[in-house]
């Protein structure tokens, strides 16, 4: 690598194995408390594991940042041969990963340059690409960093949810919202604030079957936004039917008109947050 940059993400960036390899990205993974012990996502649990623990005993799981000491050995491990490191957080406002690769980058000054892509899931992988994209054509690691962080108000990302026992669980929603919800059969649609640090809040109460759910959403989005990149686009979820994928991927086609169209698997962190049947469009706005 010319230049002399890595490129890294936190694993909630839900690009795979797939994309990990063709842009060369490093993903470190964040924690899952499950039944008293703690994983590393994506490496010692995985979302089937976590619902599996849901469906059979009840126990729903906890998230947990990586601490400023695992960043800066995780960095280290690269600026000390000379290497300068992109990573890209989740965002702010979800969780303490970003203040916590700040503090590490500190610590290695000029090396290490944190963005907070303010964002989650595939909302973060879209800056991370276009980050892998800067890096390929040579440009320096603090102009990156500078342009990157520019782009985090045009990702834009939103999930239509169909239970909300996860997020109640995580402390992302009340109990009397949870048992509303139930009762009145609704599925919520939460969009990601990119302006303020990557809240999560409620746009829009559907009802209704999942798949006549997801029909409305996607072709509302495409109603919605009307200065959207061409370049890709994500349908990210958390594990749902192959009915529903492949009815909103083909949406998304014919309204979209994207040049690459990525279906992904929701990490273990965004899964322990949202729970299953979960599915989300997610692209880049431009200015």
């Amino acid at each position: 690598m010319g230049n002399k940059i890595i490129l890294s993400a936190d694993s909630t960036c839900d690009l795979g194995e797939e994309l990990g390899a063709r842009y060369e990205i490093n993903y470190f993974p964040l924690h899952i408390v499950l039944d008293g012990k703690q994983y590393k996502d994506g490496i010692e649990i995985s979302p089937e594991e976590i619902y599996d623990a849901w469906r059979q005993k009840k126990l729903l799981p906890r998230t947990a940042a990586v601490n400023p000491g695992e960043y800066l050995e995780y960095f280290k491990k690269w600026t000390d041969r000379g290497y300068q490191v992109i990573h890209v957080n989740i965002g702010s406002g979800i969780s303490s990963s970003y203040q916590n690769a700040c503090v590490a980058a500190a610590d290695l000054p000029g090396m290490v340059f944190p963005i907070d892509s303010q964002n989650l899931s595939t909302g973060i992988g879209l800056l991370v690409i276009e980050a892998a994209e800067r890096i390929a054509r040579g440009m320096e690691a603090a102009e990156i960093q500078s342009e990157v962080s520019g782009l985090v108000k045009n990702s834009q990302a939103s999930f239509v949810i169909d239970t909300l026992e996860f997020m109640r669980a995580g402390g992302r929603c009340s109990t009397v919202e949870y048992l509303g919800a139930n009762l009145l059969k609704i599925k919520p649609c939460i969009a990601v604030n990119n302006r303020d640090g990557g809240r999560m809040s409620l746009i829009k109460k559907y009802r209704g079957p999942l798949k006549k759910v997801l029909e409305q959403y996607t072709n509302e989005l495409f109603d919605t936004y009307t200065n959207i990149k061409k370049d890709r686009a994500f349908v990210t979820h958390s594990g749902i039917d192959n009915e529903y994928i492949d009815m909103v991927k083909e949406l998304v086609s014919a309204r979209g008109g994207f040049e690459e169209i990525h279906v992904t698997r929701a990490s273990g962190v965004i899964s322990s947050h949202c729970g299953p049947n979960t599915l989300g469009v997610l692209f880049l706005t431009r200015d």
